[in-house]
Order: C-alpha cells, then structure tokens, then sequence
C-alpha cells in the first residue's frame, strides 16, 4: 500500500511565500543527521523542530518557528509535525513527536511513513506518535478543527464532524 501524501491546506500567502530554493535539512541517513545536529547548540536543541517527510521518504528539519510548507519546499508529504531529540545512552533519539501541523494537518495515521524516516535516520524513536493531533474539516462551514477528547464537533459553528480524515477536499 502506498502512504497517502498531504497538500498543503493552510494559508495561501504563506505557500506564495516559498522559495524554490528553501527547504529544510534532508536527513537521509545517520551520517546526515550526526552532521545537522553536531550544527546544532544545545541550546538549539532545548525545542522541538519543524519536520516533514517529503513524498520521498526522507526526513526534513527545520527551526521550529518555520512552517511546514517552507520545510517542504512547497510540495506535499507523507507527514509532518513537530519533533525533539534526546540523547539515550550514548545515541541520539526521538524525545518526543507528533503531527501537529497545521498546514497540512496530517492524519495520525501517517506514523508509518514518519517512522521509516525516523529508522532510515538511524534515530531510536517511540511506537507511535508521542501526542497525536486529530484533525477535521467542517462539512458545513468548511473550517479546519483540531478535535480535543474526541469531541467531533466544530468549534466554529457547532456542526457534527467526520470520524475519520476528511481535511483535503481533492482526497
């Protein structure tokens, strides 16, 4: 099965303003991760970083301050979130990760793909997502929700919402 891929669904002015050339660091193995976090300060590394998985596969970080459209050059993924890193006897590993992303708002079930980057990165990694976010859109007014204690209702205006993914209307 192939994983399913995100287009960017956040605001259009901050997809207009990707360059071409941006992008987060691509980390397609150890060795490129050793070398992007021996960058890093540990001061750096105190907050979680923006990251995607691009329709490639690979891992792609940023400053957490970054939105994830930038991080991707633009283009769409296999998921995207936040992430910290820790170090665990003597490895580095993911402290904590999620899919918090409001520009794509990933469906928790992107973890698989999240994942193979995490292992092809040679990054210990929990099973699953640290703190899952559950992302909706409104049938009726067409707003992006985040659902809070399964509460499947629009925080806009009130209408029922979908149990399941639903955010990308093309999909």
């Amino acid at each position: 099965m192939r994983d399913r891929s995100y287009r960017y669904v956040g605001p259009v002015d901050l997809k207009a303003a990707v360059r071409p050339d941006s992008g987060g660091c691509r980390i397609g193995s150890a060795a490129d991760f050793d070398s992007w976090v021996a960058e890093r300060s540990a001061e750096d590394l105190v907050d979680p970083f923006t990251f995607v998985v691009g329709t490639d596969g690979m891992l792609r970080l940023a400053p957490r301050r970054s939105e994830h459209v930038a991080c991707a050059g633009g283009g769409p993924v296999l998921g995207a979130g936040e992430i910290s890193f820790t170090r665990e006897a003597g490895q580095w590993a993911v402290g904590d990760v999620s899919n918090h992303s409001t520009g794509y708002c990933p469906d928790i079930s992107c973890w698989p793909a999240v994942a193979q980057a995490l292992d092809r990165a040679g990054l210990g990694r929990p099973a699953g997502f640290t703190h899952e976010v559950v992302f909706r859109r409104c049938p009726g007014c067409q707003e992006h929700n985040i659902v809070r204690e399964e509460d499947f209702v629009c925080v806009f205006c009130g209408n029922d919402l979908p149990e399941v993914w639903n955010v990308d209307p093309a999909i």
